[in-house]
């Protein structure tokens, strides 16, 4: 098992390393060129600025028994077809069971924001959002 992140915008990358670190599980951080990662532990990976580069990368490098870390929803729904676990920074497990509707919920959004209208964006990240995380990712490590 490895850790694979989908870095860019990764807010609970230090919680990953630090769980990671005391299992001895291999982590790989992969971003793209408008960002620069060293925490001293995972490997990092450095893709091209292109639309999906990331995704791209990340999925090739995936095997079944890695867990992903990821707030893309269409990745996520990749990561769960090749067999491999996927949750998002806020302890969401993304499962076969809700991945087709929070896609689906995508999907809306983006035509009301096609068309104009307004989507509610995400809260403001807390502390117990970390915590939750935390507390979700140790038991997928687990």
């Amino acid at each position: 098992m490895k850790i694979l992140v989908d870095a860019d915008a990764c807010p609970v990358k230090e919680i990953i390393v630090k769980l990671a670190r005391q299992r001895s599980i291999p982590v790989t951080m992969l971003i793209d060129t408008s960002h620069q990662l060293n925490d001293g532990y995972s490997t990092v990976i450095t893709v091209d600025k292109g639309a999906d580069s990331v995704d791209y990368a990340l999925m090739g490098r995936l095997s079944r028994d890695d867990i992903v870390v990821t707030q893309d929803y269409g990745l996520a729904a990749m990561v769960l077809g090749k067999g491999a676990r996927a949750v998002n920074q806020n302890g969401l497990v993304f499962t076969t069971d809700n991945i087709d509707r929070l896609l689906m919920e995508r999907h809306f959004s983006a035509a009301v924001r096609r068309s104009g209208g307004r989507t509610k964006g995400p809260a403001k990240r807390s502390k117990a959002d970390n915590d939750k995380f935390e507390a979700v990712f140790r038991d997928m490590l687990d």
